[in-house]
């Protein structure tokens, strides 16, 4: 039985800090599964009609925080998906209960490695200014405990290819469900 017949159609939902690289896994993710490929971020720019950093300064964050939480939940109601989030789609309380709705994955990356993949973005409302660096660790800090609370944590090291970093998630993701059958545990993973 390949993996994807034991997902049983439960989608994938990554989750960690911006330029974790999680749409360029979740793409490759997808492509090796046979699912479909949703960017939350990019879902949400076509709903809104701008760019995320226009809607952080037309409306601010609490209406790009409201809009992703809606994006999510109607991703939530399909299967046989793999949804890259927004870096900050964790500190929502109310999106956990989206995320349940399938297996999550942290992709975890050190600070000095997304800070040398996000130097010189513009388009990253919360790194805006001349100490982005030390918003990007505060950010990484706060949000930590929350990305922990994930089914699966991958540590991401720097210049690994996006096509292994799928292949050890398929691993993981694989002990999970194996490990959860095997303790009789009844999650959405089962489910």
């Amino acid at each position: 039985m390949t993996l994807t017949d034991r997902l049983n159609g439960i989608n994938l939902y990554l989750i960690g800090m911006m330029g974790a690289g999680k749409s360029s896994t979740g793409a490759a993710l997808a492509q090796t599964l046979g699912y479909q490929f949703f960017d939350t971020d990019a879902v949400v720019v076509e709903a809104a009609g701008q760019s995320i950093p226009d809607l952080f300064a037309s409306q601010g964050e609490t209406a790009f925080r409201q809009l992703e939480t809606e994006v999510l939940a109607e991703l939530s109601a399909y299967r046989r998906l793999v949804i890259a989030t927004g870096g900050g789609i964790v500190t929502q309380q109310k999106n956990w209960s989206y995320l349940h709705h399938g297996i999550v994955v942290w992709l975890d990356v050190p600070t000095a490695v997304l800070q040398g993949r996000l130097a010189g973005e513009t388009g990253r409302p919360l790194l805006q200014g001349q100490d982005w660096e030390t918003q990007l660790t505060t950010l990484l800090a706060q949000r930590q405990h929350l990305y922990a609370q994930a089914d699966v944590q991958v540590t991401v090291g720097a210049g690994e290819a996006v096509e292994a970093i799928a292949a050890r998630i398929l691993d993981l993701v694989a002990e999970r469900i194996r490990s959860e059958a095997n303790s009789g545990t009844d999650s959405a993973v089962l489910n």
